[in-house]
């Protein structure tokens, strides 16, 4: 895991303290969502399949850092929707950073050279930019050309100014084994980010395209196959080693999606950021009026295909924790 020493410590030391507390639930990173517009309209998202009067909507700085400071989250995943379309995300960014938060503000880049000067290189921020596959694949999946050179090129430009940059690349059932390791070979050997997020693609209710969401069986077999030949160590990828024994199915984990809640411009969405069975007026509500029992693969048929990182990385980090043998794998990995 390529994660920071000074983000690993403070995770360890967090987990540590829920521990000792007895806590039982409690968030491991908040989803944010400011807002639900964007400049893009890729055809696997369903976040922007919102109403007009709702999609004109932005999260007051002041209700964004109360959410976070009722939460309690080590961890803030800024995502939308676009948030760098969001007039003030810049000082939002700057408070949770002032707060010591880890910050990951997720984007397409298109608007990054705009706003970039707005920004602050720290070790607690990131920009996490999606990349979906090389330029082909990647304009195809947000449905419009020139994306891929225009984030590629804001990549160079925050790295040469010398921020964080990590990704985030959704994979579908029109990948292979060898289109998931030329995109993770580009980015971690050509464009040298400094870690990569894998998502097997979720099938959003009201996305447009409902025809090329990777099943279980689909994904582990994509992930097997890509992985082989020690190629998952060498990449620099943002995930603990349970969680990549996860998607090559060489263990299985219950899904605990209270760990990574999501608050957006409806509240604290339930149960997920992928699912919405309404939503709760504060944190402690959404735990504790979820029948989180009643969710997860074998239990909520929306589930069946679903091992997405907010439900199962979470089990995956907790597992790693519980056991010595998992600590040490995840140092050296």
């Amino acid at each position: 895991m390529s994660m920071p020493l000074r983000q690993s410590l403070r995770i360890a030391s967090y987990l540590m303290e829920q521990k000792m507390r007895g806590r039982k639930q409690f968030p491991l990173l908040l989803e944010l969502e400011p807002l639900f517009a964007c400049n893009l309209k890729c055809a696997g998202c369903g976040k922007i399949q919102q109403p007009a009067n709702l999609l004109k909507r932005r999260m007051p700085v002041e209700q964004a850092l109360a959410a976070v400071a009722e939460c309690g989250a080590p961890m803030i995943s800024i995502a939308g929707g676009e948030p760098l379309m969001h007039p003030e995300i810049h000082t939002l960014v700057a408070e949770l950073v002032r707060r010591k938060k880890y910050v990951f503000l997720c984007t397409n880049a298109v608007l990054l050279p705009k706003h970039i000067d707005k920004f602050r290189p720290s070790p607690y921020f990131a920009f996490t930019v999606h990349i979906d596959g090389l330029r082909e694949r990647h304009d195809a999946a947000v449905c419009k050309d020139g994306v891929f050179d225009a984030a590629v090129a804001a990549v160079r430009e925050a790295k040469g100014r010398g921020f964080r940059v990590t990704t985030n690349t959704t994979f579908f059932n029109t990948d292979t084994p060898q289109t998931v390791i030329e995109v993770l070979d580009y980015l971690n050997d050509d464009l040298g980010v400094d870690e990569m997020m894998l998502s097997p693609a979720y099938a959003y209710e009201r996305a447009p395209d409902q025809e090329h969401f990777l099943g279980v069986t689909e994904t582990r077999e994509l992930f097997r196959k890509a992985f082989a030949g020690g190629r998952r160590r060498r990449w620099r990828l943002n995930h603990s080693p349970l969680f990549l024994d996860f998607l090559e199915g060489r263990v299985d984990f219950p899904c605990t999606a209270w760990a990574i809640p999501s608050y957006s411009l409806l509240g604290w969405q339930r149960p997920c950021y992928l699912m919405a069975d309404g939503y709760a007026a504060s944190y402690r509500e959404l735990l504790d009026s979820t029948d989180w029992d009643s969710y997860g693969r074998g239990r909520d048929a929306r589930c069946a295909n679903c091992m997405a990182h907010c439900g199962y990385e979470p089990t995956a980090v907790l597992a790693t924790m519980s056991s010595l043998r998992q600590s040490l794998r995840a140092m050296r990995n």
